[in-house]
């Protein structure tokens, strides 16, 4: 969500939230170590600070913030390019992209030009860069070449569109629309809008089974996880998974089974199992849980808590907060290179 045009829109998270920063502290200081153990571990964590134009680099042996990174304006999202060679972090307000090696966490370049890049993904064929507009309604549609983008097409959209999903194929793109309660499908080939079907309050994240059949939707303005079967042409609503208020952000538990979903207002994070599709458990993430990652074992769960300017760490096997790392202000974005696998 664009924090300049809508922060009143989540003020009950910050209301909710209040309460959850009272008891963090106490529960950060528990002592049981946090799980990335491994050499690769050392790669560091980002963490977008939003409101403060800067990527907090976080050093998961120590959990230490070791440097701060200066951004464009209000960055939101962050993706890894094909090639692994970089990170790109998009910065909305500053109509720009940010690239950054994942393991030495240098600042190798700066794209301008990029409208409003609110969200962003690569087509797994490496051949398209897809951004959307949150603030300006449209989606962007990049050819890739391996080191530049081109932009292809504009397409315009419904209002506000948050999140995007691309299918396993790369034949399509799909977009919720936050603020007309919308999801939307292009296909990739022509380019060209192919259906949209109504959600329910304020979609946010979306989140593609391995088999490309089912989608989940989060509701930031509802209390869980809507359903679509996307085998059919337009998506067919299937059912909702009650999670908690504020459904926001999705992340792969890493096992083609499982994902983790933010609950931003009721401060837990759901995991959901997507064959069954209902909730196997649930953990306490406190002061707005947004988007998070998890370590490649699947051990750890890394949550940005917004509205404490934290990164809180949880060890999945106890369920229990172990670490919490002072950020910057607003965290959205939470990325490592040495990550479960998406699905």
């Amino acid at each position: 969500m664009n924090v300049s045009a809508r922060f009143l829109a989540v003020r009950l998270c910050v209301v909710a939230s209040l309460l959850a920063v009272q008891v963090a502290p106490a529960l950060a200081q528990q002592s049981v170590p946090a799980s990335p153990a491994s050499a690769a571990a050392a790669y560091p964590v980002f963490v977008l600070n939003s409101l403060d134009d800067s990527v907090s680099v976080v050093n998961p042996v120590d959990w230490t913030e070791t440097r701060r990174i200066p951004t464009g304006k209000e960055p939101h999202h962050l993706y890894m390019t094909p090639d692994e060679k970089s990170v790109i972090v998009a910065n909305a307000l500053g109509d720009s992209l940010t690239f950054i090696d994942p393991r030495t966490a240098e600042v190798q370049r700066t794209v301008r030009g990029i409208l409003d890049p609110y969200q962003l993904r690569f087509s797994p064929d490496m051949k398209w860069f897809v951004t959307v507009a949150n603030r300006l309604n449209h989606i962007d549609i990049y050819r890739w070449d391996g080191k530049e983008m081109t932009l292809a097409k504009r397409i315009s959209t419904g209002k506000t569109p948050s999140h995007l999903w691309i299918d396993s194929k790369s034949t399509t793109i799909y977009a919720t629309m936050q603020d007309s309660d919308e999801l939307v499908a292009v296909d990739l080939a022509t380019q060209t809008l192919q259906w949209r079907v109504k959600t329910g309050t304020m979609p946010a994240d979306v989140f593609g089974t391995p088999d490309d059949k089912t989608l989940l939707v989060g509701l930031t303005g509802g209390d869980g996880v809507e359903v679509y079967d996307v085998s059919v042409k337009p998506a067919r609503f299937v059912k909702k998974i009650p999670t908690g208020l504020g459904a926001h952000a999705f992340r792969a538990a890493g096992d083609r089974r499982h994902v983790y979903v933010s609950n931003r207002v009721a401060n837990t994070i759901s995991k959901i199992d997507y064959q069954t599709f209902s909730v196997v458990t649930s953990f306490l993430a406190p002061s707005g849980p947004d988007c998070m990652d998890v370590s490649a074992d699947g051990k750890t769960i890394m949550v940005a808590s917004r509205w404490a300017s934290k990164l809180t760490v949880i060890d999945v096997a106890s369920g229990k907060i172990v670490r919490q790392v002072k950020v910057g202000k607003s965290p959205h974005g939470v990325w490592m290179l040495n990550h479960a696998a998406r699905q």
